[in-house]
């Protein structure tokens, strides 16, 4: 047995609020890749999307004819799972955010509060589009309401591997 902190029993402590935001924040800021779902009409729908983060939020730009932005008009309600490259059990970390996507087309006053966090050079780089002007493509942003954050190596410190994170009343 290589991990034998793995075995059950699954211990059930709770990490200090602090130190679960500091583990979600370190895992949105460390990957770049999510998978949104969605629901709609034809049933639901599990999209790989390129993400930034800013703090608990992440965010990215949609097509508005796609079928994600068709869901997300018809139910923002979606979740987002983000999760880092897995070796083994040990290894296995992630988390589920659930919210409401917003969409802020280019001339959205919010659109400030998030804009500098988006990494739009890199994209534009990819499409061969002039670094001079940010594009005007619109904006979806999900503020997490709330996160179930999975890390097993949490059990080697004796802490339950799942963990709930809720947003704090406003």
């Amino acid at each position: 047995m290589t991990n034998p902190w793995l075995a059950d029993p699954m211990p059930q402590d709770r990490l200090p609020r602090e130190r679960l935001a500091e583990r979600i924040l370190n895992l949105l800021s460390t990957q770049n890749m999510c998978v949104l779902a969605t629901a709609g009409p034809d049933g639901p729908l599990a999209t790989p999307v390129r993400y930034y983060a800013l703090g608990f939020a992440v965010m990215f730009t949609a097509a508005p004819r796609s079928p994600k932005m068709r869901n997300i008009a018809a139910d923002p309600r979606v979740s987002v799972g983000v999760f880092a490259p897995l070796t083994g059990l040990a290894s296995s970390r992630g988390a589920q955010l659930f919210g409401e996507a917003r969409v802020l087309p280019p001339e959205h006053p919010e659109r400030e509060r998030y804009w500098p966090a988006f990494r739009w050079e890199n994209e534009h780089a990819e499409r061969g589009r002039p670094l001079a002007e940010p594009p005007r493509d619109t904006l979806v942003v999900v503020e997490a309401d709330r996160i179930v954050y999975t890390e097993h190596w949490l059990r080697r410190e004796g802490y339950a591997a799942r963990q709930f994170w809720k947003r704090s009343p406003r």
